[in-house]
């Protein structure tokens, strides 16, 4: 049985007065590839956010329930520390402005590695890892904000890689991308679930039949189901689940 690396125990998370987060239990396993699908406001990107404390920064939020990253209570993991083992990719590009190489190194300094000679040969690694290296390799000293959209969605997913964390997670990340070049960032995804377990966010339900393991159907705050991809695709257990994944609603 594979290994589970975040997992949630009756997770409640209020905004305020407003119920986001109801009785969530979910798990998501090492190398794999684990999908988050629902309607706009059901609770996906609220979720998501939990694993890495994004949510800490939101005014008036109360999380009740357990949260926990390898078996470890996340209340008792260095903030620093969670961020670099679990990192985030977010819905729109952002890498930061400066140049490639300045967005490369830039968690390598903050984690107080600063070997040029070393970390250039990560930089180099982690390039290499999402197909950017050959692209850019004479042009580390270019500003990042002047590359394609989907050459920025690929540096934040290396510049991610240089701290080497264990799971990533993805919020909508081809969601600013044409066809092409979401179809990269699959294929990107797939080879990357070899050594790095992801977790993804997506509105696009035909992207999370392609490319992950597992997949949980969320509704109004709600896991409503969770299983392998194929069976929740093909035979879903909850008339809520087969409801939107035939397009009755959502």
């Amino acid at each position: 049985m594979n290994k589970i690396v975040l997992s949630t125990k009756n997770l409640n998370l209020y905004y305020g007065d407003f119920h986001a987060l109801k009785d969530v239990n979910f798990n998501v396993f090492k190398n794999c590839i684990t999908a988050l699908i629902g309607p706009s406001g059901c609770g996906k990107s609220t979720l998501l956010r939990c694993f890495n404390r994004m949510n800490d920064l939101i005014d008036e939020v109360k999380i009740t329930g357990e949260i926990y990253v390898n078996e470890k209570n996340l209340e008792e993991i260095d903030i620093i520390e969670l961020r670099k083992k679990v990192g985030m990719v977010f819905q729109r590009p952002n890498p930061f402005p400066f140049s490639v190489y300045d967005n490369m190194v830039y968690g390598l300094k903050i984690h107080g590695m600063n070997n040029r000679k070393d970390n250039m040969r990560i930089v180099e690694k982690c390039l290499r890892s999402v197909g950017l290296w050959d692209d850019l390799k004479d042009r580390m000293s270019m500003s990042a904000l002047d590359l394609s959209e989907e050459m920025k969605q690929r540096l934040c997913i290396a510049r991610l890689l240089t701290v080497e964390p264990e799971i990533i997670l993805l919020d909508e990340p081809c969601s600013a991308l044409d066809p092409i070049a979401t179809l990269r960032i699959e294929e990107l995804m797939i080879e990357l679930k070899q050594n790095y377990t992801i977790l993804i966010v997506t509105h696009n339900m035909q992207q999370a039949a392609r490319v992950s393991d597992w997949t949980g159907f969320m509704l109004l705050g709600e896991l409503v189901e969770f299983g392998e991809t194929s069976q929740i695709f093909t035979s879903p257990k909850d008339e809520r689940t087969e409801g939107y994944i035939t397009g009755r609603f959502g």
